[in-house]
């Protein structure tokens, strides 16, 4: 039968999200990222958001809980799932996935908006004219080419017959992108989604399969987060204004 229920999470708080804010906020053209993408780590407060999902996790009645859980490569979303299954004490398997880490921002990769602008004033003329969706920063990648490994990793999952409901630790963009394949939603529905009610920190999206396919349970739920004392947080990705 396949999986049938995916626990969908965005990591913590990373190192690299409090940078981008700051950089942002004082309109300075570089973000100071401490480390390449995939090795930036959680943030004190994102560590202390992934071990409140791991307090989730133990709270959930047995019939709830995954029976494994999958997660993208990079340190921050892999720390993420490691921590909330070290906190609720449970016994799953773990697959790392390289599908599942978040989207290349290529040549744009530790710029903000100002950045962009000021560097690539062509690039983001071409970002304005194909839309946020669609464009794809030189060597990186578009939200379309995300749902291509989005795609990929759910055939996977429907195909597969030793669990039922999986935890997927992962990045913004993925699991704006899960949405928006498994609800058959358009460029506008997802775009919009993320510019209202952009994914959380550690908040969960449920998807569940029936005979009619795949559909939305639950969106960015955190209460976990203020039951166990840890800051609810939102750092958009960078260059988010520019389309």
């Amino acid at each position: 039968m396949g999986v049938t229920e995916i626990l969908l999470v965005r990591h913590g708080q990373s190192a690299a999200n409090v940078a981008a804010s700051h950089a942002e906020a004082s309109g300075a053209e570089t973000i100071d990222v401490p480390a390449r993408d995939p090795d930036v780590e959680l943030s004190p407060t994102g560590q202390e958001q992934a071990a409140a999902l791991g307090a989730w996790l133990r709270d959930l009645p047995r019939d709830r809980r995954p029976d494994a859980v999958w997660s993208s490569p990079y340190r921050r979303a892999l720390d993420t799932a490691r921590t909330a299954v070290d906190v609720a004490e449970v016994q799953l398997p773990l697959r790392v996935d390289e599908r599942l880490r978040d989207r290349d921002l290529g040549i744009t990769d530790t710029l903000t908006t100002a950045g962009v602008l000021a560097r690539y004033p062509g690039e983001a003329e071409r970002r304005r004219w194909l839309g946020k969706f669609y464009h794809r920063p030189p060597g990186g990648e578009s939200w379309a080419d995300v749902a291509l490994r989005v795609r990929s990793v759910l055939a996977d999952l429907e195909r597969q017959e030793r669990h039922q409901r999986v935890l997927i630790t992962c990045h913004d963009v993925v699991v704006l992108v899960f949405r928006y394949v498994c609800e058959e939603l358009d460029e506008a529905g997802i775009l919009e989604i993320g510019r209202t009610d952009g994914v959380r920190n550690a908040a969960v999206t449920r998807l569940v399969r029936d005979g009619e396919g795949w559909r939305l349970a639950d969106y960015n739920v955190d209460e976990h987060l203020a039951q166990e004392g840890a800051p609810r947080t939102d750092e958009p990705s960078p260059v988010q204004e520019l389309g």
